[in-house]
């Protein structure tokens, strides 16, 4: 049978190779309530043994989207997999929880052992730095689906929170402020843009050095991992500080902001009140789009927004100074007289 099915495009013995050379980056990510590792049918994990009282588990899915294009045109794949781990970790973080465990799933045209590695072990070191266990994943080898040197990327994100901690924005209020978080670029959404805007319209390469980006290349740019934010996320939820968060992922500003605001407010959003970075000048000179719509589909330099009561707006911006992060003052909550449900000015 492995012969016959080599002859139809699949290597058993690359699937093999894959999962010896990634064992050791599974092993990185061992924490609190992971049972066994790798090989089995299902990953396990222990959730009994972490100590919640009412735990309430929330989960999220993504991709990377077309940012594999990019990391395939600069032939870098061992960031690509911090990428997956973040769009879904940062997600489930939103609402106040505390990853547990990820698994990832690739698909490709052929099983090529060296790169899926690189791939796993950006995995693992998105799963490290959400303190997340990999405890499981899937790679499948669809030749006749993809080309030999194609793969997609995608991972599923489980965490837990205590059901009163849960933050869903229900409790934001008229008169509370808007905390940016920095982004670290154009984390993994708009890509299809990027590369029109960038490799068509410009005539860029991967390689190209822009002055606006300090001399560095573009396909270094582009391909900056998504920030992780639970980390960042933790002591502020510890101290209760927080009552509604964002991510700023696909739709930008415009769209994913008002989703955490209850019906009857807005979001004033003061222009300037934090630095752009300038890959997006970059973008919006290559690509000739006016400027307004950059913040409907880009983060524009703010990969978070947290809404938090005015009289601890110091506290917060406190907390994340004493924990290495930077946070700045983007807005307000006001009330939605025109059902516009955020404003930019």
């Amino acid at each position: 049978m492995p012969k016959a099915y080599e002859n139809a495009g699949v290597s058993v013995e690359a699937g093999y190779e894959v999962v010896k050379r990634i064992k050791s980056h599974v092993a990185r990510t061992n924490r609190p309530g992971v049972v066994g590792g790798i090989g089995g049918f299902g990953g396990l994990f222990d959730l009994a043994s972490l100590g919640y009282k009412e735990p309430v588990l929330i989960s999220g899915t993504d991709g990377v989207g077309t940012k594999l294009v990019v990391a395939k045109m600069a032939n870098k794949h061992d960031t690509i997999g911090v990428d997956c781990v973040a769009m879904c970790v940062n997600d489930i973080a939103a609402q106040g929880a505390q990853p547990l465990f990820f698994l990832d799933y690739i698909a490709c045209g052929k099983n090529d052992p060296a790169l899926l590695e690189q791939v796993v072990s950006g995995v693992a070191d998105g799963c490290v730095e959400s303190e997340a266990g990999l405890i499981g994943g899937e790679t499948a080898e669809m030749p006749g689906m993809y080309a030999e040197d194609e793969y997609d990327l995608a991972g599923f994100a489980v965490g837990v929170a205590e059901k009163s901690a849960i933050v869903d924005g229900s409790g934001i209020t008229e008169g509370d402020v808007l905390i940016g978080l920095p982004s670290t670029g154009v984390h993994s959404n708009g890509f299809s843009l990027v590369r029109k805007a960038l490799f068509e319209q410009a005539g860029y390469t991967v390689d190209t050095k822009l002055d606006e980006l300090g001399g560095a290349k573009l396909g270094d740019v582009l391909l900056t991992p998504t920030k992780i934010y639970v980390k960042t996320l933790k002591p502020l939820f510890k101290a209760g500080v927080v009552k509604g968060v964002a991510h700023i992922t696909g739709g930008g500003f415009i769209e994913n902001i008002p989703r955490m605001i209850p019906d009857g407010l807005a979001a004033d959003i003061k222009l300037g009140s934090w630095p752009v970075l300038p890959i997006f000048d970059v973008l919006e000179k290559a690509g000739e789009i006016d400027h307004m719509p950059m913040f409907n589909i880009f983060n524009m330099g703010i990969g978070m927004v947290l809404a938090v009561d005015a009289s601890r707006a110091d506290e917060t911006l406190q907390l994340l100074k004493d924990n290495g992060e930077t946070g700045y003052v983007i807005g307000g909550i006001v009330a939605d007289a025109d059902g516009s449900r955020i404003a930019l000015h």
